[in-house]
């Protein structure tokens, strides 16, 4: 999941605009390590002080003799990219690498709850990225690049401790079906189609820590920190639904499955692919580990299986007292 910008903010100098000059040199003289000073009025960032713009600032002729008497306020850049804590990395770096050219290189400053919290270094911004995308690639799918088991068991850890979540286990039914009719090539493609998919209905807002996963083969998995589940979930099925008209033949299209060998060895005809979802929320029942989180999602999946056609299933599909699955609706023809 995308780090926020607040997580890597660091504490910064701050002045006030009637500060003089000779008092912010003195500050860069003495803590050689800053880059830059914030300027604030009631804790509210007014303008920044880089110490390179104001070091050229000082060398120009007179400019010593112009400046340091005076208050910081006619000097500082009020060009400043202000940005809330929870704004993510990537957003943030965004809007850092949109600014001016002269502003390129200024620290990003941070609010918390519309007070001044920090400052971010482009340098710390860009290290910080790299190491994420690092990460990312090195524990990711090689097939469909999302992340693999280890990012989504630290996630799952996460998500456990949100006030609201959804969790979303999401497979590929009659897959080896498909796989043995059109072959491995055309298999891995209806993967990464779904991936495609997935991302497209679930991560559609930017600043949302929303999440997918790729737990392998045709295995899948979302977190979303709400419970409006039921349009993603239908949206998932549409595009999966509609993607099938690609995939399989007009001809095994119109008659509705294809002919191979079953699991058991036996010829016979096989269902078209289809996409089963089981819904985990806290919305009714507190979950808070991850073995709780994998035993109701099993019960889930398995019902899922019964049900021929695309279909989402969440805990509030069965009934609290007979644990019996007592609605089966929202089943999705190809």
């Amino acid at each position: 999941m995308d780090i926020v910008i607040g997580e890597i903010a660091k504490e910064s100098f701050i002045v006030s605009p009637s500060t003089k000059c000779e008092e912010v040199y003195m500050t860069f003289e003495k803590e050689t390590a800053i880059e830059g000073i914030v300027v604030c009025s009631d804790r509210q960032p007014v303008g920044l002080v880089m110490k390179t713009h104001f070091f050229q600032r000082l060398s120009i002729k007179y400019g010593f003799d112009l400046f340091m008497k005076r208050t910081i306020d006619l000097v500082m850049d009020q060009e400043i990219l202000i940005v809330d804590y929870s704004l993510s990395l990537t957003e943030v770096s965004s809007l850092a690498m949109s600014r001016k050219l002269e502003h390129l290189y200024d620290a990003v400053i941070v609010t918390k709850d519309n007070t001044f919290f920090g400052i971010v270094s482009i340098r710390e911004l860009i290290m910080k990225l790299s190491e994420i995308q690092i990460r990312n690639a090195r524990y990711s799918n090689p097939l469909t690049g999302l992340p693999g088991n280890n990012v989504i068991k630290e996630t799952l850890q996460e998500v456990l401790t949100y006030k609201r979540f959804s969790v979303l286990y999401i497979d590929i039914d009659s897959f080896k079906a498909f796989n043995d009719t059109y072959g491995f090539s055309k298999g891995d493609e209806l993967i990464k189609e779904t991936a495609m998919i997935l991302t497209d209905s679930v991560m559609v807002t930017e600043n949302e820590p929303s999440f997918i996963g790729h737990i392998g083969g045709d295995d899948f998995i979302a977190t979303i920190p709400h419970y409006h589940y039921q349009s993603i979930c239908e949206n998932i099925i549409a595009g999966f639904t509609d993607s099938l008209k690609i995939f399989y033949s007009q001809e095994d299209l119109l008659q509705g499955y294809v002919t191979g060998v079953s699991r058991q060895g036996v010829f016979e005809k096989l269902p078209l692919a289809s996409i089963s979802i089981a819904v985990i929320h806290n919305r009714k029942r507190a979950i808070t580990s991850l073995e709780q989180l994998s035993l109701e999602s099993a019960k889930v999946k398995s019902c899922c299986k019964t049900i021929k056609n695309s279909v989402y299933l969440t805990l509030d599909d069965f009934d609290d007292q007979t644990k019996e699955l007592t609605l089966i609706g929202r089943e999705y023809l190809p």
